[in-house]
């Protein structure tokens, strides 16, 4: 089992940053895959990016985020970042990271999931 706890989440006006860390304890982090998820009001949980592990790093990204959002990640931390540039009134939501089985790539199962933090931006 692994637990997940997101920071960074804020207040931010349109076209501002803000770096999100999903620190990872418990059992193993650097053999898995990473992503990020987002859940506005009213909306389903969408997928935002993922990224592999180890070896050469693969990057997997909505098309919503690319060109703006980055994922991370440093296993000697066990954490994975999202760091997310030209934010749009349309990104706030709660982000949520979860571990992903390497097996098949872009990750289709997620076992562990944060909590969340929750990302406002203004307009």
């Amino acid at each position: 089992q692994v637990q997940l706890v997101e920071s960074g989440g804020g207040l931010v006006q349109a076209g501002g940053s803000l770096r999100l860390a999903c620190a990872a304890s418990g059992r193993a982090f650097s053999n898995y895959c990473m992503g990020w998820f987002r859940q506005a009001p009213g909306k389903e949980r969408e997928f935002v990016a993922a990224i592999s592990w180890g070896g050469g790093i693969s990057r997997h990204y909505a098309d919503s985020v690319k060109g703006r959002f980055t994922i991370s990640r440093d296993n000697a931390k066990n954490t994975v970042y999202l760091q997310m540039n030209s934010l749009k009134p349309e990104d706030t939501a709660v982000y949520s990271c979860a571990r992903g089985s390497c097996s098949t790539w872009p990750p289709y199962e997620y076992d562990s999931w944060g909590q969340g933090t929750q990302v406002t931006v203004s307009s």
